[in-house]
């Protein structure tokens, strides 16, 4: 795409301002946006990346005093009072207000492709120890964790302590009421269910949380004999299906207050209280962000009474279509794996294992939060890779 101009001139009576490129497209760009966006260092502050111009000082009705084209790579408005912005070509381009430029970015900022999958997922995995060493490995585990939503690791040491570097890698810890990393075993007087030998339905972690955790890390240092599969879903590719297969079902899902809550004694005491829908929904109501732990679901229903019957119908077959053998994923970890994925979309559970005398089954899990600047700067040079395992 070219983004040198050809003509600039204002529309509107100077309420927008369209520019025309060397390519023959057209831009269509409203003077407030325009004003609101000045780059000049009154308006903008470049070392922080950050608006400057007060919300207060913009007039919303203002209107282009004059447009000229500086050269082909940059044009120049001034404004009723006598101000004056100048705006690059090329970052205007990647700004038009086109449904089509506006998706290339929500693709650049966001990384919003997703490939779904159910009972058939090819389980990508990596060795854990080239994730440490080798920047191209860690930019291809980013991409694929941001793709399909889980990637297993393979090969690292079994004893505590190796999340904490692997945490470290990327960015920070997730810090929760648990600690910085957890250990996953059966405990008397459990605090947590997952502290026990049972079985683990299908759930997202801590929504009892305002921000739920965005990924998690599981490190497998022992495992059980008999038992203790674990089990993923794709939680956005079973609200796809559930919205094509009962669109009242989804509704409701996606817009009643769920009450979760977790009280008790840990890293330190903690009780906390959240409201959360099970189906997050953008705009364009996709579901971005799935809620749902069954155990910390709160006796507390904060919704009239008429209304509590079709929400438990809409939760059961959401719950059916979740557990149903063409969605879910069954494999056993094995001493060394590090199962990474994305809490906001990738449900996981865990079958029943036999009590014993002894630990049998350990696991230390991490919290951490990984946004899509995360996979871009983690390494620029390495940006134009196939973004996939």
């Amino acid at each position: 795409m070219s983004a040198a101009v050809r003509t600039v001139r204002a529309a509107g009576g100077g309420r927008s301002v369209c520019v025309q490129w060397e390519d023959g497209s057209e831009s269509s760009y409203p003077s407030v946006w325009l004003r609101d966006s000045c780059q000049c260092p009154l308006c903008f502050l470049p070392s922080a990346g950050a608006r400057r111009l007060r919300l207060e000082d913009l007039d919303v009705d203002i209107v282009a005093k004059q447009v000229a084209l500086a050269d082909s790579k940059k044009i120049s408005i001034t404004w009723p009072d006598e101000h004056t912005s100048e705006y690059e070509a090329e970052w205007l381009k990647k700004r038009c207000f086109s449904e089509e430029a506006r998706a290339e970015m929500r693709v650049d900022l966001f990384l919003p492709e997703h490939q779904y999958w159910g009972s058939d997922l090819q389980l990508p995995k990596i060795p854990f120890e080239e994730i440490m060493y080798n920047d191209e490995s860690a930019y291809r585990w980013l991409c694929t964790l941001k793709k399909v939503g889980i990637v297993l690791l393979t090969g690292a040491a079994t004893g505590q302590g190796e999340l904490i570097r692997l945490g470290h890698r990327i960015g920070f810890l997730r810090l929760t009421f648990y600690g910085p990393t957890w250990q996953v075993q059966d405990k008397a007087d459990a605090n947590n269910v997952a502290y026990t030998t049972e079985r683990l339905s299908f759930h997202t972690d801590y929504p009892a949380l305002q921000h739920p955790p965005g990924v998690q890390f599981l490190h497998c240092i022992k495992q059980t004999a008999a038992g203790g599969e674990s089990e993923v879903v794709d939680g956005f590719h079973v609200c796809n299906k559930l919205k094509k297969q009962n669109p009242e079902a989804y509704q409701i899902l996606s817009s009643t207050a769920v009450d979760y809550t977790d009280v008790g004694v840990d890293y330190c005491d903690f009780a906390v209280h959240s409201k959360q829908r099970i189906i997050d929904t953008d705009s364009r109501g996709q579901a971005i962000r799935i809620n749902f732990n069954n155990a910390t679901r709160d006796t507390v229903f904060d919704i009239p009474a008429e209304k509590v019957r079709p929400f438990y119908a809409a939760l059961k077959e959401f719950n059916d279509l979740l557990n149903s053998a063409e969605h879910k994923f069954i494999f056993k970890m094995k001493p060394g794996d590090v199962l990474t994925f994305d809490n906001w979309r990738v449900l996981h559970g865990r079958q029943g294992y036999p009590s014993c005398p002894e630990v049998t089954r350990h696991l230390e899990g991490l919290r951490n939060d990984l946004h899509p600047g995360q996979v871009r700067s983690f390494c620029p040079a390495l940006l134009t890779l196939p973004p996939q395992l």
